[in-house]
Parts: C-alpha cells; sequence; structure tokens
C-alpha cells in the first residue's frame, strides 16, 4: 500500500471518506482539506449504468457553468471566416492551413470549433482530433453556424462531457479558489446537465456512482440521492 503524503494524511483525517455525502456537504469538506501551492481544478468523476459498446447509449454534451470554470482556454476555429473568428476572441482560426498543422503534429489548443460548411475537411484528420476529444461535433454544441456566439459561451464557462469506452465520465465544474456556494452551483447544473442527456432506449438509474474532488485530494463521494431525482 502506498504512502501517505502529510497533506493527505491531513485530508483523509477530516471525515470518514468511505461514506457517502451530500453536494454542499462534499465542496465543504472539500474547502477544509489542505491546499497545493497552485489553484487546483475541482472535478466530477460518474461511473455510468449504460453500455459503453451501444452506440445509441453515449452520453455526451455541454453546458454552460452558473460561475464558469476557472480555466483559461485555447480555441480553434475551423472556418474559412478566419478574421471574424478572430475578432470573436478564437486564439487561432483557419481551415486548411490548420488542418496541415495538426497533421504536422501541432496540437496547441483545448478546443476545437467549426462552421457545419468546414466539416467536410475537418473529417481529414479525426483519427488525431478523436481519441483527444477534440473532434468538433454537433451534440457537443462545437458545430455551429454561429461561431462568434459559440465562442463566447465557450469564453464564458461552457464545458463539454462525454463518457469514456468504460462508461466513465469526468467534468470539470471550477477551481479550488471559487466558494462552496459556487461550485454547489456548478455542480448541481453539472448533474442536472448529464441527466438530461440520458439515452432515450435507457432504462433505469443513468449515474451508478459519483464523487468529486480536487487536482491534490482524495475523492469525496457523493450520495446517490443526488443524482436519482431525475432518472425514470
Amino acid at each position: 500500500m502506498p504512502r501517505l503524503t502529510k497533506r493527505q494524511k491531513a485530508s483523509v483525517a477530516l471525515a470518514d471518506l468511505t461514506q457517502a455525502f451530500l453536494l454542499k456537504d462534499a465542496l465543504e469538506l472539500l474547502a477544509k482539506m489542505p491546499m497545493a501551492k497552485f489553484d487546483e481544478t475541482v472535478e466530477i468523476a460518474a461511473k455510468l449504468s449504460v453500455d459503453p459498446r451501444q452506440s445509441d447509449q453515449m452520453v455526451r454534451g455541454s453546458l454552460k457553468l452558473p460561475h464558469g470554470s476557472g480555466k483559461k482556454v485555447t480555441i480553434l476555429a475551423f472556418t474559412q471566416n478566419e478574421q471574424e473568428a478572430l475578432d470573436a476572441g478564437a486564439e487561432f482560426a483557419g481551415l486548411e492551413t490548420m488542418i496541415e498543422k495538426i497533421q504536422g503534429g501541432w496540437l496547441d489548443f483545448d478546443v476545437a470549433l467549426a462552421t457545419p460548411d468546414a466539416m467536410k475537411e475537418v473529417r481529414k484528420i479525426a483519427r488525431i482530433l478523436g481519441p483527444r476529444g477534440l473532434m468538433p461535433n454537433p451534440k457537443s454544441g462545437t458545430v455551429s453556424d454561429n461561431l462568434s456566439q459559440t465562442i463566447e459561451e465557450v469564453r464564458a464557462g461552457r464545458v463539454e462531457f462525454k463518457m469514456d469506452k468504460t462508461a466513465n465520465l469526468h467534468l470539470i465544474i471550477g477551481k479550488r479558489s471559487f466558494g462552496v456556494d459556487q461550485l454547489v452551483d456548478n455542480a448541481t447544473a453539472a448533474v442536472d446537465a448529464i441527466l438530461n442527456n440520458k439515452p432515450e432506449t435507457f432504462r433505469g438509474n443513468l449515474i451508478k456512482s459519483m464523487s468529486l474532488s480536487g487536482t491534490m485530494t482524495p475523492g469525496i463521494k457523493i450520495h446517490n440521492g443526488v443524482f436519482t431525482h431525475d432518472n425514470k
């Protein structure tokens, strides 16, 4: 068994982490844990009940966090209207030149957006972007006719989520520097967004289990009453 650091020992001594907590209680507990020397990201991790092998049971979507994510995001826009996207706040924009850069190994961006008419060209690099979660997709709101508005929404705190091949899902809800109430609002919005993206073909409780944590903290289990209220 690995030895715990002083920070880890102090964190696990605060409460019985084998127990599950309501959202606010969990976030208040997180706030009491020793902090790292940087502003840690706070993240929700959910284990879903769907079968990831079934294409009609994929869970993905996006939401605008009420208080933003606290993360500086670098945006690439695939579009013929390069200047419009740059003026709207994208760090990088273009089409053929951007595709060539990516084919050459360049991936210095966090979010990729695209206009519908650009997707025919963007699909050429789907094998590069897809495994990294960077491929624009209408279901996640990253393919849009109104790139200026979409760029503004991403800047304001819109985040994407997508279930992986093991039916796990991770979603950033803010930074540890946020107040507890701000994180509660963001976490509640995140849980609601996941539940609202329940596949139509799936019956039962979508979320099997859930926890939250900071970058350097142990996970805190969330009581299932938080995420079963909207499951039919």
